[in-house]
C-alpha cells in the first residue's frame, strides 16, 4: 500500500460519505464596508479533527476564527456546530473557547487561580474546581508552578497557562488564534507536539489559525488554505504538499520548481510537455488535463537529483545548466542550477554522509534529472 506521505493517525471522516461534519460554514459571507473578508466560503471540519487554516496576513482565516467564536457575525451564510445554528448567539453561550496569542492571563492571579476563573465564573462546587484545576495542571506538567504568578514563568510555561485555562471548562471546540508565534523556535517546535498529544489525550476538536506552514504540517490533520477569503484547497499535510490543486497552493505551500508548457501527447498516464524552451518532460499525475492545452509542472527541489554526469537511467527527465548557487545547510545542500533558457532550478540533496562523492561548485556545469512520477501536473 503506496501513501502520499506517512500516515500519523488511522482517523480519516472526510473520506467517509455518511459521517457527519461537526462544524459548517455554508456559503459564508462577512464584509466590512466595502471589504468582504470571507466570500460566500464552504467549509466542513469534523469531531475530534486538528483542523488548520492556513493563510497570509488578510486572507480571511481570523475573520472565520471570530465569527465561529461569536465575536463577529457572518452577513449571510450559516455556521453550524453539531446542527446547531450558532446565529444570534453569544460568545459564552457557544460550547467553544478561544487561546489568543497574547495568552491574556490575569497578572494578579497564580497559575492556579487563572486556571479555575472560568470554572468560578460557571458556578462550579469548590471541591470540583480543585479537582479539575490539579487535573489540567498535571496534564500540561506545571504541577510544581501552581503559586506562582505569570511573570515568574517563562514564555512557554505561561502559554501553558493559557492552555489549561481554555480546556479547563471542557468546550466541545478549541479555538487557537496563532497560539505559540510569541514562543521562540525550538520551543515552538516542541509546543507543536506537546498541542497534537493533548489534543488526541482530550478528544477535543481544535481548530488553529496560523500563517506558519510548518506549524499547520506539523499539527493539522487537515489543512485549509486560504486566500482573499476564498478556500483554494484543502485536504491532509502530504496531499497539500505533494498534491497541490493549482500553481498558487504549490507556490505557498513550500519550495517548489514550475516548468510551464503545453501538453502535447498523452499515452494514457503517460504525457509528455513541450516547455517553454523547447525541452520535452516525460511525467504521469497529470489528471484530467487536456492534450494542447497549457500546463504547468510542478515539482518539489527534493526530488530532483544533481550531478556533473549525465544520469544513465533512461526513464529519467534530464536537463543540463550551470551551477548558480550553492547553500550548505550541514544536514542538506541546496543547489540553484541555471539551465540553457535562464530558469533556475531549485534542487535540495540530503547529507547522509560526511563526505561527498560527486562534489559540485559555482559555475560547474551540472544535470539535474527527475523520475516521471516526481511532480504534478497543473492546469490552473
Amino acid at each position: 500500500m503506496k501513501s502520499l506521505g506517512s500516515i500519523r493517525r488511522s482517523f480519516a471522516p472526510w473520506t467517509d460519505p455518511s459521517a457527519k461534519p461537526y462544524i459548517v460554514f455554508e456559503n459564508v459571507t462577512k464584509r466590512f464596508g466595502d471589504f468582504t473578508a470571507v466570500n460566500n466560503l464552504s467549509l466542513s471540519i469534523f469531531e475530534r479533527e486538528f483542523f488548520a487554516l492556513l493563510g497570509a496576513s488578510g486572507c480571511g482565516k481570523s475573520t472565520l476564527l471570530r465569527m465561529l467564536a461569536g465575536f463577529e457575525e457572518p452577513t449571510s451564510g450559516r455556521i453550524l456546530l453539531d446542527g446547531q445554528d450558532l446565529r444570534g448567539i453569544p460568545p459564552y453561550r457557544r460550547p467553544v473557547n478561544m487561546m489568543f496569542q497574547s495568552y491574556a492571563l490575569f497578572p494578579h492571579m497564580t497559575v492556579e487561580q487563572n486556571i479555575a476563573f472560568g470554572l468560578k465564573q460557571d458556578g462550579m462546587p469548590k471541591t470540583e474546581i480543585e479537582t479539575r484545576v490539579a487535573d489540567m495542571l498535571k496534564l500540561v506538567k506545571l504541577t510544581q508552578f501552581a503559586k506562582r504568578k505569570p511573570h515568574q514563568l517563562s514564555g512557554g510555561q505561561r502559554q501553558r497557562v493559557a492552555l489549561a485555562r481554555s480546556v479547563a471548562k471542557r468546550p466541545k471546540v478549541l479555538l487557537l488564534d496563532e497560539p505559540l508565534g510569541a514562543l521562540d523556535k525550538k520551543l515552538r517546535e516542541e509546543t507543536q507536539f506537546e498541542l497534537m498529544d493533548l489534543q488526541q489525550s482530550l478528544g477535543l476538536t481544535f481548530v488553529i489559525v496560523t500563517h506558519d506552514q510548518e506549524e499547520a504540517m506539523t499539527m493539522a490533520d487537515r489543512i485549509a488554505i486560504l486566500d482573499k477569503g476564498e478556500v483554494m484547497q484543502v485536504a491532509t499535510p502530504a496531499e497539500i504538499y505533494e498534491a497541490p490543486n493549482s500553481r498558487f497552493v504549490a507556490n505557498f505551500v513550500g519550495n517548489v520548481n514550475m516548468f510551464e508548457g503545453k501538453l502535447t501527447a498523452r499515452e494514457g498516464e503517460r504525457v509528455t510537455i513541450a516547455g517553454s524552451s523547447g525541452a520535452e518532460i516525460k511525467v504521469v499525475n497529470a489528471g484530467d488535463a487536456a492534450q494542447g492545452g497549457d500546463v504547468a509542472f510542478a515539482i518539489r527541489p527534493e526530488k530532483i537529483k544533481v550531478s556533473s554526469k549525465r544520469p544513465g537511467n533512461s526513464a529519467a527527465n534530464a536537463m543540463q545548466g550551470e551551477v548558480y548557487d550553492i547553500a550548505y545547510l550541514g544536514d542538506m545542500t541546496i543547489f540553484h542550477i541555471k539551465l540553457d533558457d535562464g530558469q533556475i532550478i531549485k534542487a535540495s540533496t540530503m547529507n547522509s554522509s560526511r563526505t561527498v562523492e560527486d562534489p559540485l561548485s559555482w559555475s560547474d556545469q551540472a544535470w539535474i534529472s527527475f523520475e516521471p512520477d516526481a511532480g504534478v501536473v497543473l492546469t490552473r
